[in-house]
């Protein structure tokens, strides 16, 4: 898309480690050097600053960057692609809140970019959708396509598991402090047409091969399927699954970049 329990220890400083914001398990300090991986329009970037710390936002849609930079006239924002990106210095930590999914072209030199981008000991914090992220959504998308008679839809998100995200990590020279893979449902404030909203904001690239009149019956027939599952009498509802960790650079350790 253009643009979108474990252990814990002192090298976060201390905080109740199970369900706490992802900004508390950053435990930003002032005077640190912080990267906001995959920033969006700056609200985790606020957070950080907010704390003290000299934070730089990172994100590959300049259209995001530019909105940033104009809600947050005195923080820093760049464009960059997280697959690539560098730094002329050494960053105290790299946080990332609901972006990483999205970085699906090589999770691997994401994680080696972060690396090269941190001080020994340096923190690297995140939250990203996990395996089982929106289950119900995607059945209902990808039984839709086929009574449509075309074909699976490409989906844009990676959603992995915490046993192979943690060997992405520690194969890239991390050691992992708190990971953890749990349900988050969540209502679908932005999505008043259900499901069918869901997809056009989250997936339209998935809508792109659709011939233009089959479009609306389409997603028509995505609502039917998911809302057994996903519509309460208060409204639509995303099976959201989060994956949240917490690791730190090796000290001694490096990584190839790719």
């Amino acid at each position: 898309m253009n643009w979108s329990v474990s252990t814990y220890d002192s090298a976060f400083g201390y905080v109740s480690a199970h369900g706490a914001p992802l900004i508390d398990l950053l435990d930003p300090q002032p005077g640190e050097k912080i990267i906001d991986l995959g920033c969006g329009t700056g609200a985790l970037t606020v957070e950080i600053a907010e704390r003290g710390a000299e934070v730089l936002g990172i994100d590959g849609a300049p259209e995001m960057v530019a909105q940033a930079s104009a809600l947050n006239p005195g923080l820093s924002f760049t464009i960059g692609d997280a697959h690539d990106f560098t730094t002329s210095e050494p960053f105290d930590a790299v946080a990332s809140n609901a972006a990483l999914h999205w970085m699906t072209r090589d999770p691997d030199a994401v994680i080696a970019h972060v690396h090269a981008a941190l001080r020994p000991g340096g923190r690297f914090v995140g939250e990203l959708g996990g395996a089982g992220n929106c289950a119900e959504l995607i059945a209902a998308m990808q039984t839709a396509w086929r009574v449509f008679g075309l074909g699976e839809p490409e989906l844009p998100w990676y959603f992995p598991t915490p046993a192979e995200y943690a060997a992405r990590l520690e194969d890239g020279g991390f050691t992992i402090r708190l990971l953890e893979h749990a349900d988050r449902p969540s209502r679908m404030t932005e999505c008043p047409d259900g499901a069918a909203d869901w997809v056009r904001l989250y997936a339209p690239s998935t809508l792109a091969d659709v011939p233009p009149d089959m479009v609306e019956p389409l997603l028509a027939r995505v609502n039917e399927l998911a809302a057994p599952a996903l519509r309460r009498e208060s409204g639509w509802v995303a099976d959201y699954v989060r994956l949240r960790f917490a690791a730190v650079r090796k000290p001694d350790g490096s990584t190839t970049l790719p």
